[in-house]
């Protein structure tokens, strides 16, 4: 199986106000970030605003982002929809694209057994064959993976990874102790990164990693140095870009500080609202504070 481990960004998907996707802004936004020393690339994350795009934006964004990508770094494509025909149908699409892995993310309008969550992610997996990262985000899932069903997605033979997003880090260390090294765990930004890294954690995929990949990628470097006292104190300084993403809109906060660095992404898909100027000056307060 691949090994994805390292810093993988949560791109953002710039769109314009016709939706058209403007794929060069994000051929150098995903250029830079790989110039920067990122392990990898996702599109279609949270950050990303999967659940705003149509198939065409979304394929139009997984398309560039492997063009851009060049083989350099994996990119791992989220896959999200309340079908599961849909979502196995968009995982083999962006495998025959070229994408080197799937984040798996399941969308729910109506509530869901354990059974049928299981089968929704094996079903992703059985699809493909490439590696699929599963994603669980209580904070916005209506349905949330168990640690029972997590541990037997972990036997499938492709899913390899969890991207988990809740606060509960000792939930991530349950599931490394439950799951051993069948199912390596990826910090969201709702966790601390180095805590993560310090229990056994992969690495990290998340918005915040667009707008501060260098100093992402130093403080990844430091914990797999394990240099701690020094990693503890870069993720003090850090932190300040997570409260901020955890304060605001996901897209609106990320693609506003792109915004601050030259990156025309544009605003959140609408019915999202773009920063207030009160919301930009606090996310540009924090990027001056971390400018090398």
């Amino acid at each position: 199986m691949t090994d994805f481990h390292g810093v993988f960004p949560y791109l953002v998907s710039p769109v314009d106000a016709d939706g058209a996707v403007r794929t060069n802004v994000l051929a150098k936004l995903c250029d830079d970030l790989i110039g920067a020393g990122v392990h990898g690339l996702t599109p279609l994350g949270s950050t990303g605003e999967f659940a705003y795009l149509s198939a065409a934006q979304r394929m139009a964004i997984v398309q560039t982002t492997i063009e851009a990508a060049k083989g350099r770094v994996p990119v791992v494509a989220g896959v999200a929809s309340t079908s599961t025909a849909d979502a196995v149908a968009q995982a083999r699409a962006y495998q025959k694209c070229g994408a080197n892995g799937i984040l798996a993310i399941l969308e729910a309008y109506f509530p869901l057994a354990d059974a049928q969550i299981e089968s929704f992610f094996r079903s992703i997996a059985d699809a493909v064959d490439i590696p699929v990262v599963i994603y669980t985000n209580p904070q916005f899932q209506r349905s949330d993976l168990t640690l029972d069903v997590i541990a037997r997605l972990a036997e499938h033979p492709r899913i390899g990874y969890i991207k988990d997003a809740s606060t509960n880090t000792g939930r991530l260390l349950s599931i490394m102790n439950r799951c051993g090294d069948a199912l390596r765990v990826f910090s969201a930004s709702a966790h601390i990164p180095a805590a993560v890294m310090l229990i056994g954690g992969q690495g990290w995929m998340a918005g915040p990693a667009c707008i501060i990949p260098r100093q992402s990628v130093a403080l990844y470097d430091l914990c797999k140095a394990g240099r701690w006292d020094e990693a503890v104190v870069l993720q003090r300084r850090l932190w300040r870009i997570n409260e901020a993403f955890a304060r605001f809109n996901l897209a609106a906060c990320i693609k506003a500080g792109l915004a601050i660095q030259g990156y025309d992404v544009g605003d959140p898909v609408p019915p999202q609202a773009p920063l207030t100027a009160d919301g930009r000056k606090v996310v540009e307060a924090a990027l001056r504070e971390l400018a090398p």
